[in-house]
């Protein structure tokens, strides 16, 4: 049977057919929507973790007790997972355990370009790369083998491309010859002490060599001979664009990305006239190549930043773009916050207490976009707190009290905890606020451990954030409704005075809350044109529903769309003239 699917639908169905038992992850565009598709699969007991070092251990214990695990995250998730990732290379695994990482060129939706290429060499595990859907399902499958053969964990490249492009995809039944999940202990090979870990580092240095040996038969690397002028190595998505771009051109497509198959590449360079390496982002393949003292060109004309396409790969080799790829250039739509987001009033109030915000990662990192500019920096997950910390015991008393730490419920579960409990520890006089919208809302609304339900939807546990923060210490915790103006700059500015930690929690669901009966809409708004003056007070919230509309010789007035309007009546709590009301 034949499905289209997006490359994450690829793998997720890859995992089923491969006999996988257990998949845990933290959301992060562009991999999220893997876990959401194994979820429909009841076979694969699918859930949300905290965090992706969680997540990786999770993978690992049911892994080490003979289970097929998947393990799935974006680019930056595993610089969090590194750490039982790197030792879990040394331990090997027991079932299989496959790790994907989504990479994201061009940044689209990330706070770095970082390749996780080079996490395959750093941690001496294998890394296959797709270049399609199909590749997605087949290669989920062969890291399985690959896995369970050489005693590894294997990595799962996919980018920003390949996780959401669709394509055809051949499906198959899933695998019954799986190994059978119990205990048995091997605590020479798990417990990873200085004196087992000695012998494992052999294991580990010699499974790399096998590996790049036995690479050179595998048929997910393979040569497609055409002209022998040019000759490119290339893998994964930038495979697409070398093809389209250079049709007659020889290839070498890279499955396995590491280790790489230096014989086979040895090979392909004597049989072609000049050599090049088409990849994104880092030189990895390239300098690897040059390494073996093979000439090759790579990034003297491939740019090191951004992603490619095949108009991109065409310009680099000196050849006209085709008239198709030339487009039009669109109208700018820069991002905003949905209309009635409970986390718009605290920007606006931060932004009038002329704050030093300490931001972090989510939907609310917009507030740093006009006109609410309200966020002077932002990192990584969680470390707005650890920020604000570090700031305050440096300033003097009267700047400390203008730094603020904002951060998102799942953020805060995900790494804030530790930084709060730290403020506290090391007595840092700064105010924290915790914008809990009761879901993780950048990533597409998923579940988290303050929710209130797990991604298989069963109701669980929700953390409660007040309990949670005075647990640590926090003396001083305050809720707030973030709809309410007035009651925002009432307590954000009495925290601010106070000379320790503080803590204040919003209390206001996101509106696009996919859980029923969890957000109500209020009356949507309009603009009374007689009382409307044009002083643009309302446009200072950056409120997509409120329009601006000129006037001859006028100064204009506002407009809500009341399509779009969901009535959380911030903008009318700005009007000085009573012009905004509830529409008739």
């Amino acid at each position: 049977m034949k499905e289209i699917l997006s490359g994450n639908e690829a793998i997720a169905r890859g995992a089923y057919e491969a006999g996988v038992k257990v998949a845990c992850a933290y959301p992060g565009t562009p991999s999220t929507e893997i876990l959401e598709n194994t979820v429909r699969y009841r076979e694969i007991d699918s859930s949300w973790a905290t965090n992706e070092k969680v997540a990786l251990e999770v993978g690992i214990g049911a892994s080490f007790v003979g289970a097929r695990s998947l393990v799935t995250m974006k680019h930056v998730g595993v610089n969090v997972a590194a750490d039982p990732l790197f030792t879990l290379s040394y331990t090997g695994v027991n079932g299989g355990l496959v790790l994907v990482c989504a990479d994201d060129p061009e940044l689209h939706s990330s706070q770095n370009e970082q390749d996780s290429r080079n996490y395959a060499k750093f941690a001496k595990v294998p890394m296959l790369e797709p270049g399609d859907s199909q590749e997605c399902l087949e290669f989920t499958k062969l890291a399985y083998e690959i896995s369970e053969k050489y005693d590894t964990p294997v990595l799962l490249r996919t980018t920003t491309r390949i996780s959401h492009s669709k394509s055809v995809v051949n499906l198959g039944e899933r695998t019954d010859q799986v190994r059978e999940a119990k205990i048995e202990k091997n605590a020479a090979k798990f417990v990873m002490l200085p004196g087992n870990a000695r012998v494992r580092h052999v294991v580990v240095e010699d499974r790399t060599v096998q590996l790049s040996k036995d690479g050179c038969c595998m048929p997910i690397n393979r040569v497609e001979m055409r002209d022998t002028k040019i000759g490119v190595i290339t893998a994964g998505i930038s495979y697409q664009h070398v093809r389209e771009a250079l049709p007659e051109a020889s290839v070498l497509k890279l499955g396995m990305v590491h280790p790489l198959p230096f014989d086979l590449i040895r090979d392909f360079a004597a049989k072609v006239e000049k050599l090049y390496v088409v990849e994104e982002l880092d030189p990895f393949i390239e300098e690897q190549v040059k390494a073996i003292g093979i000439p090759v060109v790579g990034k003297e004309i491939i740019s090191i930043c951004g992603e490619l396409t095949p108009g991109r790969v065409r310009k680099a080799f000196g050849l006209p773009e085709n008239a198709q790829t030339t487009v039009e250039k669109l109208p700018g739509r820069p991002p905003n916050m949905c209309p009635g987001c409970p986390h718009r009033g605290v920007f606006y109030t931060l932004n009038q207490l002329k704050a030093y915000v300490s931001g972090d990662i989510g939907c609310y990192t917009l507030g740093f976009m006009p006109p609410l500019s309200a966020m002077d920096t932002c990192v990584c997950m969680g470390a707005s707190i650890g920020m604000a910390t570090g700031a305050v015991k440096v300033l003097s008393p009267e700047e400390r009290k203008k730094v603020v730490a904002v951060i998102g419920d799942s953020t805060f579960l995900h790494t804030g905890i530790n930084g709060l409990m730290d403020m506290v520890y090391n007595k840092g006089a700064a105010t924290v606020i915790i914008l809990d919208n009761r879901i993780t809302a950048m990533t597409g609304r998923q579940e988290n451990p303050g929710s209130g339900h797990t991604l298989m939807d069963d109701p669980a546990n929700a953390v409660d954030f007040e309990l949670l923060c005075k647990a640590i210490g926090v003396k001083n915790v305050r809720t707030i409704n973030p709809l309410d103006l007035d009651e925002c700059r009432t307590v954000i500015s009495e925290e601010m005075e106070r000379p320790e930690t503080s803590v204040i929690i919003t209390d206001k669901p996101c509106v696009l809350i996919k859980r029923e009966g969890i957000f109500k809409a209020g009356a949507p708004l309009q603009v009374v044109e007689e009382s409307c003056t044009g002083c643009r007070a309302c446009l200072k919230i950056g409120c997509p529903a409120i329009e601006w509309i000129p006037a001859s010789g006028k100064k204009g007035k506002a407009h809500i769309d009341p399509l779009l309007c969901n009535g959380c009546d911030v903008c009318s709590q700005l009007c000085k003239f009573s012009a905004i009301q509830e529409a008739k």
